[in-house]
């Protein structure tokens, strides 16, 4: 028997009108998460993690589940059952199309609308039905008998279109054997970011400083979670690998303690985990910050720095060129290193904000520098700015070509010290290639293969001079 074309199209288009009768519908919104995970990277992304509650029916089931991150990246999605019979999918899409009046409206280009406009002296109300015809630049209605543009009254709407949602949703086509079962949805997002802030607070007598360290986390992702277990990782994870979404679920945390704890840290691979023990809630839209670290009484030293250039040693210098023969201000650091005691931790990258006292006890703000990611007992450097008593002279007492690579200079500096305390300045020259000390009033030493430095110190009000003569040959 010879089936007809027509005929096969019709069982078609039947057939699919079953399959999708099939299909049952299932809802799933924030109020069915059991548990929630985030991981948050440096760089604008986070793995999310999530476990909900669900009453599936046995077949093919359209799971819809809402209140996912706008900014998910679907390609990383990826559900499980976590109880009962495993799931087989068959199908996922991300819905991002947000409902809005202007996106139903742009849905019903080509479709029926209501217009409703009140009787300008009554209570009564006209309906009339028009075909939207535009909606991008303004919108353009057909009625019966005319053409009108902008929006003469109310419109109404039959309905909400299937593919726009009034929030972010993952729309997952499986297969389930029924039953109340929990799953476990992860994908990666953006929108989710941290970075590091410390505040450091300087003892009356600058020897010591009590440390402490905040994270600072932003969601823009879309979504937001509640009661979340939060682990940030510092490092820079590239981006070109294909993500791996398969990663171990995180078992919900025991009720917080009253006292907030700091954040725990492990190695992971080339990165460092930092995990916090109480539970956080991360609204959407929001920026919050939690305690990373705390140290008190951490040995710290203070340093003058006077750096020079190694282009002055290329040639003849003019006293007012540059910075030779200025009047000069030697930087400011402090050091101390992140060993023993409440450190001893890796510290992720961020910026530094120090404080001292002045003579009534109150903190001033006396400079910021930003960290590197900082691995457990190294030394951190922090420059605060320039000092203002202790100044310093550069000159150019001689200097004599030798060969077209070679020359010879000589140099006086003079460091001034207009505070009641003794300093030590860090003279620090670089070379612009092979050197050697001719001469010099104070022994240097050969920080590096191109740096001599010198640490001369200054009494109390008064003044030291640093002269030396240098070949360099490049």
């Amino acid at each position: 028997m010879q089936v007809k074309p027509v005929a096969v199209a019709a069982l078609f288009v039947a057939n699919l009108a079953q399959a999708a009768d099939v299909a049952k519908d299932v809802a799933s919104t924030a109020t069915d998460r059991e548990a929630v995970a985030v991981t948050v990277y440096n760089d604008d992304l986070a793995l999310v993690k999530e476990r909900r509650k669900l009453d599936l029916p046995a077949g093919q089931v359209r799971l819809s589940l809402r209140e996912v991150a706008a900014q998910m990246r679907p390609e990383t999605a990826l559900l499980r059952a976590a109880s009962g019979q495993p799931l087989q999918l068959i199908e996922q899409n991300f819905d991002f199309d947000l409902l809005t009046p202007q996106k139903l409206l742009e849905k019903y280009v080509g479709r029926q609308v209501t217009v409703i406009r009140p009787h300008p002296t009554t209570d009564a109300e006209k309906r009339e039905t028009a075909t939207v015809l535009a909606a991008g630049q303004g919108t353009v209605l057909r009625f019966a008998d005319r053409i009108e543009t902008g929006v003469p009254g109310r419109l109404a709407f039959d309905s909400v279109p299937a593919n726009l949602r009034d929030r972010p949703t993952l729309s997952v086509l499986l297969d389930a054997a029924g039953g109340r079962q929990s799953v476990e949805l992860s994908y990666l997002s953006g929108g989710l970011s941290w970075k590091a802030d410390y505040v450091a607070n300087l003892s009356t007598d600058g020897k010591a400083l009590d440390l402490n360290g905040w994270v600072t986390l932003t969601n823009r992702s879309g979504a937001g979670f509640d009661n979340t277990t939060l682990q940030l990782v510092a490092g820079t994870v590239n981006r070109v690998r294909q993500a791996d979404s398969r990663v171990q679920f995180l078992a919900a945390p025991a009720a917080a303690r009253a006292k907030v704890a700091e954040a725990t840290q492990e190695a992971l691979m080339d990165y460092h985990l930092y995990s916090f023990e109480r539970p956080t809630s991360i609204a959407d839209n929001q920026t919050k910050q939690l305690a990373l670290l705390s140290a008190a009484a951490v040995p710290v030293r203070r340093e003058y720095l006077l750096a020079g250039n190694d282009w002055y040693y290329r040639e003849r210098q003019a006293q007012q060129f540059g910075q030779i023969g200025q009047k000069l201000k030697p930087a400011v650091f402090l050091e101390f290193e992140n060993r023993g005691g409440q450190l001893g931790k890796p510290l992720p990258a961020g910026i530094v904000r120090v404080y001292a006292r002045d003579s009534k006890g109150a903190a001033q703000f006396v400079g910021e520098d930003r960290i590197e990611h900082t691995a457990k007992n190294e030394k951190l450097k922090l420059r605060l700015g320039e000092a203002f008593d202790i100044t310093a002279e550069r000159k150019q007492t001689n200097y004599k070509r030798i060969a077209d690579n070679l020359s010879e200079s000589s140099w006086r500096i003079e460091l001034r010290n207009a505070k009641e305390e003794a300093v030590t300045v860090r003279v620090q020259e670089p070379m612009p290639g092979d050197w050697e000390m001719v001469a010099e009033t104070q022994k240097h030493s050969k920080d590096s293969v191109r740096v001599a430095s010198w640490n001369v110190t200054v009494a109390p009000g008064d003044k030291a001079v640093l002269e030396y003569t240098v070949r360099v040959k490049w």
